[in-house]
């Protein structure tokens, strides 16, 4: 029984270990839980939720308001009631219900209201761009973790080789075959093989601590991505582009602070044009106008006002939003310009690597076999030390650059599913329900703050495609670690070259 038990244990443990080997983070995880716990993408998230209810605060203007009165005092009087004479001090009361309802104001309320749409929509494209820009810088952290540690990989490959080949030349000048400048070139070049170790290490740990900015986690076994799916991807430099501006959140953000600013300017021609409201109101009396006693009054009336002069309040009002409205619509050429741009940046970009892609690859074979045929030649005398060492020199940097090349390629094609607007859809994320622009998002108790929810401590942990569903449930997941500083980018940032 006891042997039973140990043999059980032992293999939990070897469960628990295999589980945990194959546990990695994939890149939709990373972003998924980017987008559910960053800070910058939860700020607009709150910002659209306020735009929510002041859009139900301009809807108000179509529905009468209602006030409720109640005073207690001293009064004295001097009228006629008194005979034109002071009266003694009365214990005045007072109790008033008035009702008003504006059924005409110059279009002011409609255009508030749609105002407050275009803001509503604006404010949800924001949390959607934010959302493609903070998934982005993910992406690039992610993939230059993986680029490093492969880097950091080759270059202590390269160290070892030439580690190797100085202590074959030591060994010769040991015995007083090799030449002391065989060894002083081989130790120079292995302690530059040391310093090209130490600073891709300190190069892996800056890219480990931006990945840690934008995730608040430390990078573990990352999965290897691939390019989105052929079908996400354009077909041409005009495909992409088309598609850019018609999904991009943030061209979508510049087009809706357009339709706000003009609302905004007709709304600001209301205070030219007359105000008509039905009023309706009773108030009961105690002791008022010097004499005691109740009275009361009871009225409705439909009043019209018209203000004819203000001091030229409203013509400068009207004036302001009019350079609001031009603003906004410079605002959003420039959008556009830097959208077009950023996009042929990225398919140049995504088009000029996959061409150098199989150069590179035919450098490193090239470089692989003149570093082994040098190796063997220079075992029998025929090629010199440094022959060797420039060919073991070249084929590292072959390497280096085509991972570096690979990378890239990933990078360039994540980076135009961003101008396009589709790089969550494309790593299958949900976006958050705040960027959604048809639909208020819900109501929320003003009088609380119990609907804050504290963001999420961990990142989830996916499993690579040979674990287990036994396996998957024994994996912990990666420990938390605190937010780091505030990552958001202004939209010039965003399509920056």
């Amino acid at each position: 029984m006891k042997l039973k038990f140990i043999s059980a244990a032992i293999g939990s443990i070897f469960l628990v270990l295999s589980g945990t080997a194959l546990a990695q983070t994939t890149l939709s995880a990373a972003v998924d839980h980017t987008i559910k716990t960053n800070p910058d993408i939860a700020t607009d998230a709150r910002h659209r939720r306020s735009i929510d209810e002041a859009l139900i605060g301009a809807y108000s203007g179509y529905l009468p308001s209602a006030d409720v009165g109640w005073g207690y005092g001293s009064e004295k009087a001097k009228n006629s009631n008194t005979g034109y004479r002071w009266s003694h001090y009365l214990h005045r009361k007072e109790k008033s219900l008035t009702v008003q309802w504006n059924i005409f104001q110059t279009f002011g309320t409609y255009f508030e209201v749609e105002r407050n749409k275009a803001r509503m929509q604006s404010a949800a494209y924001k949390t959607a761009g934010t959302s493609e820009q903070i998934a982005l810088r993910v992406v690039e952290a992610y993939l230059d973790v993986l680029r490093m540690r492969e880097t950091v990989r080759l270059t202590k490959q390269n160290l070892d080789n030439h580690q190797k080949t100085y202590d074959q030349i030591h060994m010769r000048a040991a015995s007083g075959v090799g030449r002391r400048s065989d060894l002083d070139q081989a130790e120079a070049r292995l302690a530059l093989a040391k310093s090209n170790l130490v600073s891709s290490e300190a190069n892996l740990r800056d890219v480990e601590i931006a990945y840690q900015r934008y995730t608040g986690t430390h990078p573990d076994d990352l999965f290897q991505p691939e390019l989105p799916i052929d079908a996400l991807m354009p077909t041409s430099l005009e495909n992409a582009m088309e598609v850019a501006r018609d999904n991009n959140p943030l061209l979508k953000q510049a087009k809706a602070d357009v339709e706000a600013a003009n609302a905004q300017y007709h709304a600001a021609k209301s205070p030219f044009g007359p105000r008509l409201d039905v009023e309706g109101g009773m108030t009961d009396y105690d002791n008022t106008g010097g004499v005691e006693g109740p009275s009361d009054d009871r009225y409705i009336m439909l009043r019209m006002r018209w203000n004819i002069f203000r001091g030229g309040a409203d013509m400068a009002r009207l004036g302001e939003t009019k350079q609001l409205s031009y603003e906004a619509m410079e605002i959003n050429k420039r959008t556009l310009m830097q959208l077009d741009q950023s996009t042929a940046l990225s398919w140049n970009t995504l088009v000029s690597v996959r061409e150098r892609l199989p150069n590179l690859k035919q450098h490193v074979d090239s470089a692989l076999a003149t570093r082994d045929a040098y190796t063997l030649q220079f075992s029998i005398g025929q090629r010199t030390l440094i022959d060797l060492l420039d060919t073991e020199n070249e084929y590292y940097t072959s390497t280096v650059e085509y991972v570096n090349g690979q990378y890239l390629e990933l990078f360039a094609g994540y980076r135009l599913m961003a101008d396009m607007g589709r790089l969550l859809h494309s790593l299958g994320v949900q976006h958050l329900v705040d960027t959604d622009a048809t639909q208020r998002v819900g109501w929320t108790n003003p009088w609380s703050r119990s609907d804050y929810a504290e963001p999420l401590k961990q990142i989830p942990v996916a499993q690579a495609e040979e674990a287990t569903a036994e396996e998957a449930a024994l994996v912990p997941e990666s420990d938390a670690a605190e937010q780091g500083e505030s990552c958001a980018r202004q939209l010039n940032t965003r399509f920056s070259v």
